[in-house]
């Protein structure tokens, strides 16, 4: 979910299609009473086309005179924009781990601004991704996917997601609480990474993850790493005691797919770009 403040009492919140209705039942159930708030589905008012990739900032500033810098266009920001006489929503985001925009449209203008990227990409050797292109990356990034990495079951300081949460301030979201008790007693249940140099090795998801010859959790998604050169997966481990770096560093992770297992090295952060220097730069 992200959630973008797009005027001093109005906000626009993008969600994915599969969670759409869930999320907007969840606005609904939580307005508190005597709140002046509405909230309008407008889905179908507009498309998104994502531009991704280091050249990203490079083509888009072929078609538009904003600044796209750091300082005038920081990641996690978003703003109004033409490209080529368009009028879109830009979105400084990524879900592949990667320098790039999100531009959301009003749907009737959708073709006519992809063939605009396209034509003007073509110097730079644009090209289109698929779905398995995207889960590829984001899956090396350690981006987690709603409904395999995480759901109404995980805890986001099980998921490591942890820095989301404003513990900071004096707000008692649901399940503030909870979460505090978690932290302070340590997390025994943690999303990780893995790596699997063997190229024959391919997981999918479900397969058991074993920590010196023990099995301790599950895979809840892999797909295989151009960048990182194999199989990557992300999956759930527990321990009776708090999961730390000390302990994926000390143990001898392996992956057992179709009755063979593959030795893993294990991360509790992303292998690729763990500080996300590229998205910012």
């Amino acid at each position: 979910v992200t959630v973008t403040r797009i005027g001093e009492d109005a906000f626009r919140i993008i969600t994915a299609p599969i969670t759409r209705r869930k999320d907007w039942h969840w606005l609904l159930d939580h307005i508190p009473a005597g709140i002046d708030c509405a909230v309008s589905d407008v889905t179908e008012d507009w498309a998104v086309l994502s531009v991704m990739g280091p050249l990203s900032r490079k083509l888009l500033s072929t078609l538009t005179p904003v600044n796209l810098d750091n300082d005038s266009f920081p990641f996690g920001t978003g703003r109004e924009l033409e490209i080529n006489g368009l009028a879109c929503w830009a979105q400084r985001i990524t879900y592949v781990g990667e320098l790039g925009w999100e531009l959301y449209c009003p749907w009737n203008a959708a073709v006519e601004l992809f063939h605009v990227l396209f034509q003007a990409g073509k110097p730079l050797g644009i090209g289109l991704a698929g779905y398995h292109a995207l889960d590829s990356c984001r899956i090396e990034k350690g981006y987690r996917h709603w409904g395999h990495d995480i759901g109404d079951g995980d805890t986001p300081l099980e998921a490591g997601l942890g820095f989301a949460c404003a513990f900071d301030k004096e707000i008692a979201f649901i399940g503030k609480a909870a979460l505090l008790r978690q932290r302070d007693e340590g997390v025994v249940r943690r999303l990780t990474q893995f790596l699997l140099p063997d190229q024959n090795a391919r997981p999918y998801h479900d397969e058991p993850i074993f920590r010196d010859g023990e099995q301790i959790g599950y895979v809840t998604s892999a797909n295989y790493g151009h960048t990182l050169g194999g199989n990557v997966a992300l999956g759930y481990i527990s321990a009776k005691h708090p999961i730390t770096r000390a302990f994926i560093d000390s143990g001898a992770f392996e992956i057992e797919i179709a009755g063979t297992r593959f030795p893993a090295a294990a991360s509790l952060r992303p292998m690729y770009d763990p500080d996300s220097l590229r998205v910012r730069q």
